[in-house]
């Protein structure tokens, strides 16, 4: 039992040595191709959607870190196996080794922005762990020997020189100590590497931060008309509040100086843009509310803000759009494709390559330094993070990231409401209380919304004021409450007259539909 501790033990420390010093060379280098974050990035691609989904609406913004942890702990039974074998079968240290970096270079090499430069790391990381092992595993392996219980005076060994028979090894003698030793030397080695990789991603970080940070942006030419008087708390989300869904494991902390915008593909003239050339068009500012298609019914990935950007309709006029070209693909530094209908960036909506949010410069975790954003579509389909490429081609010629994996490719956002106030199974006082929530529908606009208190006639609420269609609308109801277990049902009617319809679907494909219905307790 101690030898299979032993081997297990040496293969963990081997590995974490290993992956320690991989990431530490990729966040000097490349921080994307770190072996966890290239698995990591690898699975998520492998994942299927109904497995995404549940992930989304069960863990939100902690599915990133459960993923890590996961392969983490794969790696860790890897390992551990591999250094139980290699106890009696040393060629299982070269072929756990070749496994671990066949893998991880695999995953890598298969990431959408990838480089021959990103197998490097993880190359790195299975040679050192390999090695490391192979040590590990030799240490303490000479000394007493083993096939007597007295040394050679006749007496018991000593606690410095208590042995076990090396396995496979017959006549040899493991001394626990000289291994010890040996296994410290390596964790340690690994600790010391795995905080150097933190300090350098800090420092990314920071340096990262401070550039936000020092950054002005030019006021709007095409300022956002002030929020009409009558809208309730909570109108504008707070960037720190804003809901994030991406499949980015780490966030992209990018040069301002080096950042360029390419536009290609089906125009009359390619065009690059710097951040510098990117500003000094004229910028305009909107209020415009954003959701993502795999939020449920009554889900929380929705949020709005004030952006600041530059249109991008004048920007492809300016280029010159090719007759046929119907798809414009955005792409992200990390590799990432987001397909928009070009008819919905040149039909009057406010479509803009974004640079602010809510009076700052864009947070990392949104996009910084650019992102598209497209009213009135999911962000799946028009709402790019971390923009560096525009595309202009056909839906016939390419299928973005989410349309590979079966999602609809043109992502209208569908007519939705939610309730917010009381909160699902709350206890509420008898009499008058409020009940209170949003509805949405950008680009249509919302018509009415109404209530209805268990089986009872749907009742109109009040609709407070908005800025414009591409935003929610805040709506209240005062209730006469009485005492008892009640549920709450909302619907709401866009603009065209078309009313949310009742039956129940799920995110995928195109977005969920269905009536938020909660139960609360009246005492």
């Amino acid at each position: 039992m101690r030898h299979i501790v032993r081997g297990a033990a040496s293969g963990v420390i081997a590995a974490g040595f290993g992956v320690a010093v991989a990431e530490l060379f990729a966040a000097a280098t490349r921080p994307g191709a770190a072996p966890l974050i290239a698995v990591g990035g690898a699975i998520i691609d492998a994942t299927p959607t109904p497995v995404k989904e549940f992930a989304v609406r069960e863990l939100g913004t902690n599915d990133k870190p459960a993923l890590l942890a996961g392969i983490g702990l794969v790696l860790a039974l890897f390992t551990a196996a591999v250094g139980i074998a290699g106890l009696r079968h040393r060629l299982a240290v070269p072929i756990g080794a070749l496994i671990f970096g066949v893998a991880g270079t695999a995953a890598a090499l298969s990431r959408p922005a990838a480089t021959a430069f990103d197998a490097l790391p993880t190359v790195l990381g299975a040679v050192l762990a390999g090695t490391a092992l192979w040590w590990l595993l030799r240490r303490g392996g000479t000394g007493v020997a083993a096939d007597s219980a007295t040394d050679g005076a006749g007496e018991r060994p000593t606690m410095a020189t208590a042995v076990d028979e090396a396995p496979g090894v017959p006549g040899k003698a493991f001394d626990r100590r000289v291994f010890l030793r040996a296994a410290v030397l390596v964790a340690g080695a690994g600790l010391v590497a795995e905080g150097g990789a933190e300090w350098v991603k800090s420092v990314r970080g920071g340096a990262a931060n401070r550039t936000r940070a020092s950054l002005v942006l030019p006021a709007a030419a095409d300022p956002a008309t002030p929020l009409p008087a009558g809208i309730a708390p909570g109108f504008v989300t707070a960037n720190k509040d804003f809901y994030r869904v991406d499949t980015a494991l780490t966030v992209p902390r990018i040069d301002l100086d080096t950042w360029s915008l390419r536009i290609h593909g089906m125009v009359g003239k390619e065009l690059r843009l710097s951040f510098e050339d990117l500003l000094s068009r004229p910028l305009i500012e909107r209020d415009i509310t954003l959701n993502c298609v795999s939020n449920e019914v009554g889900g929380p990935y929705i949020g709005t803000a004030r952006w600041l950007g530059v249109p991008l309709a004048p920007l492809l006029r300016e280029i010159g759009v090719r007759p046929g070209a119907d798809q414009l693909v955005a792409r992200s530094v990390e590799g990432m494709t987001i397909g928009t209908p070009v008819a919905t960036v040149l039909d009057g909506r406010d479509a803009m390559l974004v640079v602010g949010m809510n009076g700052e410069p864009l947070p990392l975790t949104h996009g910084f330094p650019v992102r598209m954003l497209t009213p009135g579509l999911y962000g799946y389909a028009g709402a790019c993070k971390w923009l560096t490429e525009l595309e202009l081609t056909t839906f016939d010629n390419f299928d973005a990231y989410w349309v590979e994996r079966g999602w609809s490719a043109r992502g209208p956002v569908k007519t939705a409401s939610r309730i917010d106030r009381p909160r699902p199974l709350a206890k509420v006082p008898a009499g008058s209380t409020t009940v209170a929530g949003v509805a949405w529908a950008q680009g249509r606009g919302i018509a009415a919304v109404e209530i209805r208190i268990d089986d009872g006639p749907w009742t109109p609420a009040e609709l407070l004021p908005v800025p414009s269609t591409d935003t929610w609308v805040q709506w209240r109801h005062t209730w006469k409450a009485a005492a008892g277990l009640h549920s709450l049902s909302v619907r709401a009617t866009d603009r065209t007259g078309a009313v949310q319809p009742e039956r129940r679907v799920t995110p995928f494909p195109d977005g969920a539909t269905g009536w938020h219905t909660i139960a609360v307790t009246v005492a």
